[in-house]
């Protein structure tokens, strides 16, 4: 213990009380942590942990949600995320939290949140475009026409 914080004198010490957690359970971990550090990371204005908090609820993934509102919220921290991501040109980055963006989307999320929905796949497309990512680009790209109301959102 060190100023009030705890940590682990050696890594092999940490990945061994992290392997006693049963594997089935560290995705709900990682998801509780996440969502615990947001409301922290926002208070404090501090990016550095707002994105560890959104690349821990990533590591949880959909499953871990409670709710379709959660579903929402978190696909919004990953869009703002990854904007973040994008002004520091890190497009890897960025994409990824777009990714994880979209995974939380639901059924009927060009219905339901159309503007959250277009706004993740163009910021993906952005990203997949300037990585080089042809297979991903075209995949976006298909959604984005096949559900954008207007020849300018297309």
């Amino acid at each position: 213990k060190v100023d009030d914080t705890y940590s682990f004198g050696h890594d092999r010490l940490q990945e061994a009380a992290y392997n006693m957690i049963p594997p089935e359970d560290r995705y709900i971990l990682h998801f509780k942590y996440g969502a615990a550090l947001v409301p922290r990371s926002l208070e404090l204005q501090d990016d550095s942990l707002l994105f560890t908090a959104a690349s821990q609820i990533n590591r949880g993934g959909p499953a871990a949600l409670e709710d379709a509102e959660q579903a929402v919220v978190f696909a919004n921290l990953n869009l703002t995320v990854g904007r973040k991501a994008m002004e520091m040109s890190d497009f890897s980055a960025a994409y990824s939290f777009f990714d994880n963006g979209i995974s939380f989307l639901r059924k009927r999320h060009w219905q339901d949140h159309y503007d959250l929905s277009l706004q993740l796949f163009d910021a993906a497309t952005d990203c997949a475009l300037v990585l080089g990512d042809i297979t991903s680009l075209k995949l976006l790209t298909n959604q984005i026409i096949t559900f954008a109301k207007s020849f300018e959102e297309k």
